[in-house]
């Protein structure tokens, strides 16, 4: 499943107060995964610079005024956020924004339901909260050291990880169990097994490499019984 986790940076709280998007930073998951494709764009805001909302990301007018404004790159955008889901942290504030740039360029807004607001979800997760970006980084040991001031694209991936967490996907992913893909028609349940084994993709200097690691922790170390139940099992396959 194909999700996009969203940040924006503004000019103020209230996009019809005539505040605007000055920046947009958006990452790609694929079933809760990066895929390492992300959008990135600072904005014109046609405007003047509050020394509030400076303050909080420390994007200037001079800085933005060669931007592309929001109408400029509306097709581009679109394109990328697609018809899927979009992750954001308060996500009414991001939305508010994101849909009265749409609406001043005449185009469809960006449906209510299609949003995912994790500070909702850290809100039922960990209703005693604090429920900040930051708080929910330093909960769940999610690096921010570099978060010095807001910015769209860095808040998006910090978000990201987050978002995983609050989710469970990661304990999913790091699974240790063996796993069977299943495929129910009907009342049948027909079980796909792999007819070939997946070739190593370890080589012989990597193994060796690994062996002499093992060597240094001493005749105790918890890895010798893994070494002696592989060495088992090749004699059990050779045998066969």
């Amino acid at each position: 499943m194909r999700e996009i986790v969203l940040d924006t940076e503004t000019t103020g709280l209230d996009p019809y107060q005539g505040h605007r998007l000055v920046e947009i930073g958006c990452v790609e998951l694929f079933n809760r995964i990066p895929t390492g494709q992300t959008f990135h764009r600072y904005l014109n805001p046609e405007r003047d610079m509050p020394a509030e909302a400076f303050a909080i990301h420390g994007l200037s007018l001079a800085f933005l005024k060669d931007k592309p404004c929001f109408a400029e790159l509306v097709e581009e955008f679109l394109r990328f956020v697609g018809d899927a889901p979009l992750i954001m942290h308060n996500a009414a504030f991001d939305l508010g924004f994101l849909n009265a740039e749409l609406e001043r360029c005449g185009r469809p807004l960006i449906a209510r339901d299609r949003m995912i607001d994790t500070l909702l979800l850290a809100r039922r997760k960990h209703p005693a909260g604090p429920n900040r970006l930051d708080d929910l980084c330093l909960r769940y040991g999610i690096d921010n050291s570099r978060r010095t001031k807001h910015g769209a694209l860095l808040d998006a991936e910090i978000l990201a990880e987050v978002y995983v967490e609050l989710t469970g996907a990661r304990q999913a992913q790091l699974g240790l169990t063996e796993t069977i893909t299943v495929a129910v028609i009907g009342a049948q349940a027909i079980v796909r097994v792999r007819t070939t084994p997946l070739a190593p993709r370890l080589s012989d200097a990597e193994r060796s490499a690994h062996l002499e690691f093992i060597a240094t922790l001493g005749a105790h170390a918890v890895w010798h019984d893994y070494l002696a139940h592989d060495a088992s099992d090749g004699r059990a396959a050779k045998s066969a």
